[in-house]
């Protein structure tokens, strides 16, 4: 892709972003497939690589991811085996200075924490406007709920002193992948994401959180001048 005065479009700039991070990817290797449409770039590149031959098996973090994968023609491990991912690769909401994160906005933020958790590298692929000075609004901060006593987690969460609205598809509860909820945060300014994170998981019927707090090697953005590498100090 070409650089020049003309802006890149957000699309394009996650585009530039996906292509970089094929540049970490070597054969043999076991890839944690990330979930949303930074993602999708990815996925196209890297099904290009796999028809020339690149030899790796992915595991998906959605039904979504999984279902594209196969059209590509990667190989997926079960989800019933213990995996060892050499390399995660996945967008995020938002990016704060330390390489913290907002995910989740595409419902699929527990399955996305378990794979960044085991990889060695992990990855995160962007569009510029997902730099953040702060995590907060105007992005929600998305937390994964049990359905049972949903509404009682909801007291519990609000009691913290945020709105948290059920999060709705087609005038239903959303479901995640796992059959669960997801209440949507709005809180302006998350000062410290690691001891807000595990306020939110001690609150019974919270199954996980969209914060990733210290667990990112790498950020990628796909800027106008090119690809923006920001390292984990």
């Amino acid at each position: 892709m070409s650089f020049s005065s003309t802006p890149l479009t957000p699309d394009q700039q996650k585009a530039l972003a996906a292509h970089k991070a094929i540049e970490y990817v070597q054969d043999g290797q076991i890839l944690g497939l990330g979930t949303g449409s930074t993602v999708h770039h990815f996925l196209t590149a890297l099904g290009q690589r796999v028809q020339q031959g690149l030899r790796v098996r992915g595991v998906a973090t959605s039904q979504t991811t999984a279902v594209y994968a196969r059209q590509l023609g990667i190989p997926l491990l079960s989800n019933e085996e213990p995996w060892d991912i050499d390399v995660a690769v996945d967008g995020a909401d938002q990016v704060d200075p330390h390489l913290n994160l907002i995910k989740g906005g595409g419902g699929a933020l527990l399955r996305e924490k378990i794979v960044a958790k085991v990889a060695q590298q992990f990855i995160v692929i962007v569009d510029q406007a997902k730099q953040v000075p702060h995590l907060g609004l105007p992005f929600p901060l998305p937390v994964e709920i049990v359905p049972f006593g949903w509404r009682t987690t909801q007291r519990h969460l609000e009691h913290l002193g945020w709105p948290s609205p059920l999060r709705q598809k087609a005038g239903q509860p959303f479901l995640t992948d796992n059959g669960n909820y997801i209440l949507d945060l709005h809180i302006p300014e998350i000062a410290d994401p690691s001891v807000l994170e595990l306020s939110l998981k001690q609150i019974p019927g919270v199954v996980e959180c969209g914060l990733f707090v210290r667990m990112t090697s790498l950020v990628i953005a796909g800027t106008n001048d090119g690809p923006l590498l920001t390292r984990a100090s």
